[in-house]
Order: structure tokens, then sequence, then C-alpha cells
């Protein structure tokens, strides 16, 4: 059974994103909540995933893939770790990217050509078996702030287009930001404003659907949706204050 305060918490969560989702006269259907689990133990996301959530966001490449496995190997969890969609929402430097590449579900933070073409290089290597194509979002630097991650904002296109021209393993599937401002509400909502437009333009000039849209969290999830995120990145208010990093 499922921790009581962690079944609380999520359900509050939930219910949130409906409020959110309603107020914005959206679908809740187009908004998918990704659990953010990094520095919990695998144990914790094993009773969220028993509550029913399957989309759990991580940060750092070695513990995600340890997390796995132990989800994997503990026999009250194994069924449901199978279900799990693992989403790599963290800046991934590019000598990591043989152990990112085919690894997640969803990859949301790519915001270099260096980076694409080593996940690029890693997937077409003739052992990397079946992977297929790995599904990216590039992240923009939507505060154009120089010590963040993020592409610029006038550097999206080019990057954008060296990934269709020189990278057919990577599908690039939308957009993602961290706005400058931090657990803020309604104060990000501009950034997430300015992401959205910038989305638009990008499919246009692409020719893609880019349907998803990374950005929101506790702090700020509501306006994230008001400007149409599909994918909010909450830890904090589901599995509580992080321990630190060891």
């Amino acid at each position: 059974m499922a921790d009581e305060l962690l079944r609380e918490r999520y359900v509050r969560v939930l219910e949130g994103i409906d409020q959110a989702c309603r107020a914005a006269g959206r679908f809740r259907s187009e908004v998918r909540l990704v659990a953010v689990s990094k520095l919990h133990p695998y144990a914790l996301v094993g009773e969220a995933a028993g509550l029913g959530q399957t989309d759990f966001g991580e940060s750092y490449v070695q513990e995600a893939l340890q997390k796995r496995q132990d989800l994997a190997a503990d026999p009250a969890l194994a069924s449901l770790a199978q279900n799990i969609r693992w989403h790599m929402i963290g800046h991934v430097q590019s000598r990591k990217a043989a152990l990112v590449a085919g690894a997640f579900c969803l990859v949301h933070s790519l915001d270099s050509r260096k980076l694409a073409d080593a996940l690029e290089k890693a997937l077409a290597r003739p052992d990397a078996g079946q992977k297929g194509r790995q599904g990216v979002l590039l992240e923009v630097n939507v505060g154009q702030e120089p010590q963040k991650a993020g592409v610029m904002c006038e550097d999206l296109a080019p990057l954008a287009d060296h990934v269709r021209e020189h990278c057919p393993h990577l599908e690039i599937q939308g957009l993602m930001c961290l706005p400058p401002v931090f657990d803020a509400g309604d104060a990000a909502r501009p950034y997430f404003s300015r992401l959205r437009e910038l989305r638009d333009g990008l499919r246009a000039h692409l020719g893609l659907p880019l349907p998803e849209l990374s950005m929101g969290m506790s702090g700020d999830f509501a306006a994230a949706v008001a400007e149409g995120a599909t994918l909010v990145r909450i830890g904090t208010d589901i599995f509580g204050q992080r321990p630190a990093r060891g």
C-alpha cells in the first residue's frame, strides 16, 4: 500500500492540474504529469507507479539507470516498472550521450549541436540494436540568461535545422524551458507564452507538428497550462523535499 502522505500529495497535484485545465478551457487529456523523482529512492517511484503514475523525470543519468535496475529487481515492483515511461529532464553532457540515447522515452534538454551529434552517433552505432528514433525536446533559454543551459532564442531554428539535416535518429517533438523566475506563479507566464510562440514559429519553419511543450513546475504549472503546456514537471509537491545529493 502506498504511503498515505504520498497518496494525498499525488491526488492534490492531480486535482490541481484538473483545475488548471478547466480554468484554461483545455481537455485534461492534453496535459501529462511528469513526476520528478530525482534524488528520491526507487521505492517511492514504485509507490507512485502503484497509484497510476506512468511518467517519471530524472536529471542524473547514472541515478536514473540505477533506479530502473532496482525497480526491475524488486519482486514487489517489477511489474509496475514495466509500465514506466522515463524522461531525462536534466542537462546532459555530451560524453554521457551514449548512456542516454535510447534509454528514455523523451529527452527534454537537447540544447546544442554537440549533444545532438553525440546522441546521433550513439544511436547510429552498429551495436546500438533496435533503439529506433529518440524523441527529443529542444531546451530554450527563454530568459536569455548566459549562465543557464538552453539554446538562445535566435539559435533555436539553426539547431533544429541541424538536427533535422544531420541527425536522422532524433525526432524533435517540441520545446522545453526553465523560466528565470522560480516557483513564482503568474510571474513565469510571459516566459511560457514566449516558448509557445517560439514553438509555433518553429512548427511553421520545419513543417513538423511539434506537439509537446514541457514547462511548468510545482509553483507555476497553472500558468504553464494556461499557456499551452502539455508536460508539467512536478516533484516536491508529490514526493516532498528532495534529500541532498550524495
